[in-house]
């Protein structure tokens, strides 16, 4: 060992004693390769009575060190905390495992019961993640409450072996009557894609004691963040959930909404850079209104949400107690929009982009002539209660619309399904559409829009929000993904929406969500 090292060694020791059982030698820089290069280390470790936690982070440590370490950490039964990141600098990945799996070894052989675990930046891959796979299935994992991987290159597999050792270590602690309660988990920039984030999600759903979540940068999209969505609203105590820089889209953020509905204890949400859009952003919108009540940080940058979509999430955070943060940024806002005043409209550009996103739309989809689509029933596929009512709806006339009868507002209300959102909103443009200078239709239409409206005003307000961002892109004011395609704009429909918002059953802030959108 080298004269200078030495004398860096011997400074650092005299500085690793920082109380409340805690030895520390974070940062040095020591390259520790050999057992003789950390034989003063493991004489402070062996001469430290009730050691509670070892830093060793910043530093670099290689097998034969690693080996030595753990023989001195063999009688450290009291040992809770581990912070062992960006420890293993310049190492052949070869030798990460190997280190890792002697640590390992000797905690479960001194009976430590650890309730922090850091081995972020360490880039070790899946099989650095099966040398930790028996310390996280061994009693000396029951207790953990902090689990920290950012930054190890876990990727899918690795992913799917934490998984797997975490549902092993809740069953077996479950089993003694003391269940695994993780409530930190932090594993970002893994590329754990979808299939490593659903991996991760059944455990997180079993275990029900997150806190914290903190996945972000792990290349997962619509399907791996609806799972997660799915187990967190299973974690009632959730207080921070970090999924930045991951692809929502509107399935996702839809999704990630409906779970936020469940959770009352959140504080900070950070869905920067996730492609939330404006109709998740709506969505989201929602929740704000009804929970989330002790919320302090929201961000949603970067995620391609209108001006227009950008005021109604202000809107909705503007009287929580608790609200300290709202991000923006990086949205398509505009020098006005950023003061959050005027509304967004769009252009021939953002026309262009909707068409060449829409890569599944059904061939051969055209808009009629009253202003909708074909192809799309907003028929209820149950038994039908009435074969006119199925008539109509699928071939929309004024005539029709009368040869109902006075029992028309129940037939519909009955036969459309308002909990899909596309369903009712492509009822709703059809009805409105034969609204003309007929009293006698006008009458019947006003009747059964309102029959309809106040049945899916009844649900939650996710539900109706989901609604109304579905109709705004149906009128093209709003952009949207998916198969959902623009109607031309009749008088009727307008007409139809300023009778509809001055009604009792339809709430206040959804008219001035509409009118964010309509107004311009």
């Amino acid at each position: 060992m080298a004269s200078d090292d030495i004398a860096l060694l011997a400074e650092a020791l005299s500085k690793t004693h920082v109380g409340n059982g805690e030895l520390s030698y974070k940062g040095r820089g020591l390259k520790l390769d050999t057992a003789e290069s950390v034989k003063e280390l493991v004489g402070e470790i062996e001469e430290y009575q009730g050691l509670r936690a070892l830093r060793l982070e910043g530093n670099t440590l290689g097998v034969e060190a690693a080996r030595a370490i753990a023989k001195a950490l063999e009688s450290k039964d009291q040992l809770q905390s581990c912070h062992w990141s960006d420890m293993f600098t310049g190492r052949l990945r070869s030798e990460i495992p190997n280190a890792l799996r002697s640590l390992g070894s000797a905690l479960m052989t001194a009976g430590a019961r650890l309730t922090e675990l850091d081995l972020s930046d360490n880039a070790f891959g899946p099989d650095g993640v099966k040398s930790i796979e028996t310390l996280l299935k061994s009693s000396a994992c029951h207790s953990l409450r902090e689990l920290r991987l950012n930054n190890c290159g876990l990727g899918i597999g690795g992913g799917k072996i934490l998984a797997i050792a975490l549902t092993e270590c809740h069953k077996q602690s479950a089993a003694l009557g003391v269940p695994l309660k993780l409530k930190v988990f932090i594993a970002g920039r893994n590329r754990l894609e979808n299939e490593g984030a659903t991996a991760l999600a059944k455990a997180f759903q079993l275990m029900g004691s997150l806190e914290e979540v903190h996945m972000p940068q792990n290349g997962i999209n619509h399907a791996g963040v609806t799972a997660l969505a799915s187990a967190m609203q299973h974690n009632p105590h959730l207080r921070v959930l970090n999924l930045n820089d991951n692809t929502f889209t509107k399935r996702g953020a839809l999704a990630m909404a409906q779970a936020l509905r469940h959770l009352r204890s959140v504080q900070v949400i950070n869905f920067g850079d996730c492609l939330v859009r404006s109709e998740g952003a709506i969505a989201i919108s929602a929740v704000l209104r009804e929970g989330l009540p002790i919320l302090k940080e929201l961000n949603l940058s970067f995620g391609e949400i209108t001006e227009a979509a950008a005021l109604v999430v202000a809107q909705a955070v503007q009287d929580k107690p608790h609200m300290e943060k709202l991000d923006l940024n990086g949205n398509c806002l505009g020098e006005e929009g950023c003061e959050l005043s005027g509304v967004w409209e769009p252009d021939e550009d953002d026309e262009e982009e909707e068409e060449e996103e829409e890569t599944d739309e059904e061939d051969g989809e055209e808009i009629k002539e009253n202003g909708v689509t074909e192809g799309v029933s907003p028929v209820n596929h149950q038994p039908a209660c009435h074969p006119e009512v199925v008539s109509f709806l699928s071939f929309p006339t004024a005539e029709g619309l009368l040869q109902l009868g006075k029992n028309r507002p129940g037939f519909i209300q009955q036969q459309v399904d308002v909990s899909n959102s596309e369903v009712a909103a492509d009822a709703f443009l059809k009805i409105s559409s034969l609204y003309n200078d007929d009293s006698e239709i006008n009458k019947a239409v006003l009747e059964t829009v309102d029959a309809l409206l106040k049945k899916a005003f009844s649900g939650s307000s996710l539900q109706t929000y989901s609604f109304l961002s579905t109709l705004l892109v149906m009128l093209g004011l709003l952009k949207g993904e998916g198969k959902v395609k623009k109607v031309q704009v009749l008088p009727g429909h307008l007409l139809v929406l300023e009778h509809t918002v001055q009604q009792d059953y339809f709430p206040q802030d959804h008219a001035s969500l509409l009118d964010t959108f309509v107004a311009r």
